[in-house]
């Protein structure tokens, strides 16, 4: 498959805003590759794989306790459309990884995987196209769990998951409560994708679906009408207006920047992929089960994310349910940059280094 590579703030869903088609990576981190294969590996709709491979990235060395036990693992989990390289954006990397960063390398042992779908990892163009398992964030959390185990991991300092990832947090937990000291999902919301949400992700898979090209996924050239289609809808999902206007003030400018947009976008995505990840989250919906989450949360959302806008009220409503959570909405400026302030840790990193002295294991 030709990867979905996501630029400056590693936008999930595939969302780039301005400022993401103008940024490239600033630093080589000393990332090592990893890889784990599940034999026979069962999927929540009931449909097996006989292998599923994951590949992952780690930075630092896992360090163990007293008592034998890893005790500074991060596992950080990137959205939608996404790999593991997307939180090396330098936005977020090069303000957290870096020597007395919040989550310097030389202290902390991070692990990126490839979500089941994503990157290197087993997906849908590897082969079986629209018969590979219809995956769901239940099936990512309890792989990215086994892969965990494969590699001797036992415990998590901290699981920041962004998009998707933040989504996989909420699940995370629910289903392994004891697993992490701390969860730091950052934009979404930990109730069932409906409303526009689930409108717009409905509309670019059926945007792929109905396009004659398609030929119910057996396409030998990607379905071009389909994908323009849903790469446009994903465009305006990840919007932010003050970042876009500033990037495209005339007409001339707007329609430069769709253009660059889809070409890029267009020659990047496989539209088997796109649609398997964008209804992975069809079953998704932590809500009833918040209560049970005994890690502290911090969870923040921007006011500019268009994907879960804050006049909806869910957020403050739900948090009250989570019995050590923190809820924080980051108010529009001139450095959040709509669903995509998620990468952007120079907005959000006070927070998250308050956060992580607050968790500090005893």
């Amino acid at each position: 498959m030709r990867s979905f590579k996501l630029l400056a703030c590693a936008l999930s869903l595939a969302f780039v805003t301005a400022a993401a088609a103008q940024q490239a990576t600033q630093k080589s981190w000393p990332t090592k590759d990893g890889w784990v294969t599940l034999a026979n590996f069962k999927f929540g709709t009931g449909e097996t794989l006989p292998e599923l491979k994951l590949h992952y990235l780690t930075l630092g060395e896992p360090h163990r306790n007293a008592a034998g036990h890893v005790d500074n693992a991060v596992l950080l989990l990137h959205g939608t459309g996404g790999d593991a390289k997307s939180l090396l954006n330098p936005v977020f990397s090069d303000v957290l990884f870096v020597p007395g960063g919040i989550l310097d390398i030389q202290k902390y042992f991070i692990i990126l995987p490839d979500e089941i779908g994503h990157g290197q990892s087993s997906k849908p163009s590897d082969g079986m196209h629209a018969h590979f398992p219809a995956y769901d964030y239940d099936d990512m959390v309890r792989a990215d769990r086994m892969m965990l185990d494969e590699m001797k991991v036992d415990h998590l300092r901290l699981i920041l998951g962004t998009s998707m990832g933040c989504m996989q947090g909420f699940v995370w937990g629910e289903t392994y409560p004891d697993f992490m000291d701390a969860l730091a999902p950052f934009a979404c919301l930990p109730v069932e994708i409906a409303g526009r949400n689930r409108m717009m992700r409905y509309m670019a898979i059926q945007d792929i679906k109905l396009d004659p090209a398609y030929q119910g996924g057996e396409y030998k050239s990607e379905p071009q009408d389909g994908l323009r289609g849903a790469n446009e809808m994903l465009l305006v999902m990840g919007s932010a207006p003050l970042v876009m206007q500033k990037a495209a003030p005339t007409r001339a400018k707007a329609e430069e920047y769709v253009d660059k947009y889809l070409a890029r976008t267009m020659a990047a995505t496989d539209a088997n992929n796109m649609i398997f990840y964008l209804n992975a989250s069809r079953n998704y919906n932590p809500e009833p089960k918040l209560g049970e989450i005994k890690a502290p949360v911090l969870w923040i959302n921007s006011a500019d994310d268009y994907i879960n806008p804050p006049e909806l009220g869910i957020a403050e409503q739900e948090v009250k349910k989570i019995q050590h959570g923190r809820f924080i909405l980051l108010p529009i400026s001139d450095q959040t940059r709509g669903h995509g302030t998620h990468t952007a840790a120079a907005v959000w990193k006070d927070y998250l280094a308050e956060f992580m002295r607050e968790t500090e294991p005893k």
